[in-house]
Parts: structure tokens; sequence; C-alpha cells
């Protein structure tokens, strides 16, 4: 590997801990960034996901004050677990371009959620109006989506779970951003990729070397920050981020 490649990867996994822990959507940093420095794009794709592991450790470090207490949490990780697996075995076993087409309609969705969080929520109920079933089940469902799109590609998975969980969470948004941190960690950046891509997948180990330090970097001093922003302030830099993720994926599935 060049040194000036290397000093590429080691900015982008900087700028990418930092994003996935305020926003999500890092990936697309890291992930262009190591096909710049000679990666064929699956191997990219998977490395990219081992890499950026350490960030999301270091986001839940940071973010852990702002973690709800009690079981309710935990009983979201084997549902994580589960849907990442089959979003993994879907990246390793089926071509991609038909999800490729999808993903940026997914992801300006959830944007748009969140963008509009307030009328969908007197449209469909506050969450402390809805019944404990009906808000476990639905929270289940959304975790469910997420989890699978993350193992198949990952990117964007912050804004997607940062949408569905604060409409259907009576939770302040940075909060909610904590559970994000958690989830991911546990599912799609986190444990389950890394072993399914470690043990099946192509990862060049070299370039996650340089990646996963400075995502663990960027991804403590991210979720610190975030703690700071005020509510409004940081539900308009994930708007912001998940618009311009969307519009780069579709321009990217349009070529």
């Amino acid at each position: 590997m060049e040194l000036s490649d290397a000093a590429l990867l080691v900015t982008a996994g900087l700028a990418a801990g930092t994003v996935n822990a305020v926003a999500g959507g890092g990936s697309l940093i890291t992930f262009p960034a190591m096909i710049a420095a000679g990666l064929p794009p699956v191997p990219a794709n998977v490395s990219n996901s081992v890499a950026v592991f350490p960030g999301y450790v270091a986001s839940v470090a940071g973010s852990r004050t702002d973690l709800p207490r009690g079981r309710a949490l935990w009983a979201l990780l084997p549902t994580t677990v589960v849907g990442t697996i089959v979003g993994c075995l879907l990246l390793l076993g089926t071509p991609a371009r038909a999800f490729e087409l999808v993903v940026p309609f997914l992801v300006l969705g959830a944007t748009a959620v969140l963008a509009f969080q307030d009328p969908l929520r007197r449209l469909v109920g506050h969450p402390a109006e809805l019944g404990p079933r009906r808000r476990t089940v639905t929270v289940q469902a959304m975790v469910a989506v997420g989890a699978v799109y993350g193992g198949y590609f990952g990117a964007a998975l912050g804004v997607m779970l940062v949408a569905g969980l604060a409409l259907v969470l009576d939770a302040t948004l940075a909060r909610v951003s904590a559970v994000k941190n958690l989830l991911s960690l546990s599912a799609t950046v986190g444990l389950t990729t890394l072993v399914v891509f470690a043990l099946f997948g192509p990862v060049n180990w070299a370039a996650v070397a340089v990646v996963a330090p400075a995502t663990l970097v960027g991804g403590y001093v991210g979720a610190r920050l975030v703690r700071r922003l005020p509510p409004v302030v940081l539900k308009t830099l994930i708007v912001a981020f998940g618009t311009a993720i969307g519009l780069y994926l579709l321009w990217r599935a349009m070529r």
C-alpha cells in the first residue's frame, strides 16, 4: 500500500467514525476511499464493514450515559443479529444490482420520515399513546428491516434507524442516537458482520488495519459531540446527511 493511499484511508476513517456517531452514513466516506486505494468493489464493501466496527464501539462508549436502562433495549439484539445474518448472506450470495436500485429510495424515505416526524406522529399517534404490545412489535419490525439492510450494504443505516426509532420511541433524539449506536455495534457493522465477513468474505486486512484505528477516534469524538448539540441542530444534520447520501446512491445506481 502506497503512503498516499494510507493517508487517504486514515483521513476517511476519522471522518467516517465521526459521521457514523452523529448521523450514520460514514461508510460512504470509507467505501469510496477503499475503491480509490485500489480495492475491487466487493472486497472494498466487505473490508469497509469490518473496518468501521471499532468506530461503533467508540460511539457506544461515548454515548453510554444516554442509553435507556432496562431489558427492553436488550430484547432488540436477537432481532438485529438475525436480520444482519440474513443481509450478509444476501450480499455474499446474490447479485447486488436490484438492491442498489432500491437502496437510495429507502434512504431518502427514512430521511423524509425523520424530517416530517412531528406531522407523522400526529397521523399515526405519539409513541406515548401506543399500547405496549403495538410499540414492541413496531420497534422490532423496524429494527429487523434496518438490520437486513445494514448486513447487505450498511451505508446510511444510522439515518434509517434514527428515523424509524424516533417515530416510535418516546425519547430524546440524543437517546435515540445512542440506541442506534448500540444496535449498529451489535448487529450491522459490528460483531455479526465482523464474524461473517471475516470467515467467508474477501477482507483486505491491510486496509482494515489502517482504517479501523481512525474510526475508533472519530467515533468517540462524534458521540461526545451529539450530546452537546441542540435537538433541532442534530435533526437538521441527520436530515442533511441522509438527503445527500440518498441522492449520491441514486446517482451511482443510475449510472
